[in-house]
């Protein structure tokens, strides 16, 4: 009898262990707005029954908003990280100064490239650092806060993602000056003493392989520092980072490979490049090869908008459709993916829950093996 009671316990604890397989899903989600605390507890609770286990969430600098809104998501039994830019900044109390100095000696305080919200810092002033550090501090310091999810960790697009020349009219075949960023004294004299080359008197500064290291080396290093000062405080650090890192050191100048991160958010925005997901896949294969002991999180771009797709404008409402999604998932985790991160749950339409629930639930773990 009692064999028999151990059959049905086993059986038993098979089905529960094969209902709870799932796939470890975030969320990039912005607030809280004017929004009262029952509804975001209510949103809340609704993201978690849809297979969400945490947050990336955007709430500006303010640490009392991470506190209040922090509480909310750990009662929902949410993982919660403050989603905070880095180079990009619009504090009025940020000196004209330490903004970015493009190749046509424009600063970004002045003249933005592709945007008005563009408003680039540059990465080697010693006050953007302290600024930057003592900012992820003092919200690291919210015990409800989970981690830090630093974006914007980079130089402006030297050159956009395929499937947004259109959006902004331009061919960018090469590297313009326009585009192209520090060139501020404060990084020229500092490339100057390093390498002995005058950046400013290149003829082609965009052939100049040690004034593209150093940058990638500026970034590597503002993005060591901020991780030790929130791992001071306890608490975890990841980045939204561009693919690759083979597209992100060409676009923007992030060599994410050598950060310190304890995780890593690629944004694997197929539309964006003008790939299928497929792409997503072959992505993420590059991705896991280049951090091989720290997670990657694949991050997927939903249409908001399914039905248009094919007639909207702005890639902005492009993204993967509910049929698509499954197979972003799939790709994203056969190919090593710790996870995966929507951008954003507000895009994700019913049939594209419905997708995103079938998915979630499959176990991928013996194409990996």
């Amino acid at each position: 009898m009692k064999y028999l009671f151990l059959f049905f316990s086993i059986i038993i604890s098979f089905n529960v262990s094969s209902q709870k397989q799932k796939v470890p899903v975030y969320a990039w989600v912005g607030g809280p707005g004017k929004a009262i605390d029952k509804d975001i507890q209510q949103e809340f609770v609704d993201l978690k029954n849809k297979g969400i286990d945490g947050l990336m969430y955007s709430g500006g600098h303010d640490p009392a908003i991470y506190k209040r809104v922090g509480k909310l998501a750990k009662m929902a039994g949410l993982e919660f990280h403050s989603w905070i830019p880095t180079m990009i900044q619009s504090d009025p109390n940020l000196k004209s100064e330490w903004y970015g100095v493009s190749g046509k000696g424009e600063s970004a305080f002045d003249i933005q490239p592709y945007a008005p919200y563009y408003k680039f810092l540059c990465p080697n002033k010693k006050g953007v650092r302290r600024y930057l550090k003592n900012l992820y501090s003092s919200v690291a310091e919210v015990e409800e806060v989970d981690g830090i999810h630093l974006d914007y960790i980079r130089y402006p697009d030297v050159i956009l993602a395929r499937g947004l020349w259109e959006k902004y009219d331009l061919i960018q075949d090469k590297e313009y000056p326009e585009y192209d960023f520090c060139y501020c004294d404060t990084c020229a004299s500092d490339f100057k003493k390093k390498s002995g080359i005058d950046i400013k008197e290149a003829e082609d500064p965009t052939t100049v392989h040690e004034w593209k290291q150093y940058r990638y080396d500026v970034i590597t290093s503002l993005v060591g520092e901020i991780s030790e000062a929130v791992h001071k405080k306890g608490k975890k650090v990841n980045a939204a980072v561009f693919p690759g890192p083979s597209i992100s050191k060409t676009l923007v100048r992030q060599e994410w490979s050598k950060w310190n991160l304890d995780a890593y958010f690629p944004m694997n925005y197929n539309d964006f490049y003008m790939g299928n997901t497929l792409w997503v896949g072959s992505m993420v294969k590059e991705e896991v090869k280049a951090v091989p002991d720290t997670p990657v999180f694949s991050g997927l771009f939903i249409c908001p908008r399914p039905w248009n797709k094919a007639n909207e404008k702005d890639p902005e409402g492009s993204g993967l459709l509910p049929e698509e999604l499954g197979d972003a998932i799939r790709e994203s985790m056969e190919n090593g993916a710790a996870g995966i991160c929507l951008f954003t749950p507000g895009r994700m339409t019913d049939a594209h829950w419905a997708a995103f629930d079938v998915a979630i639930h499959k176990d991928y773990s013996k194409k990996n093996k």
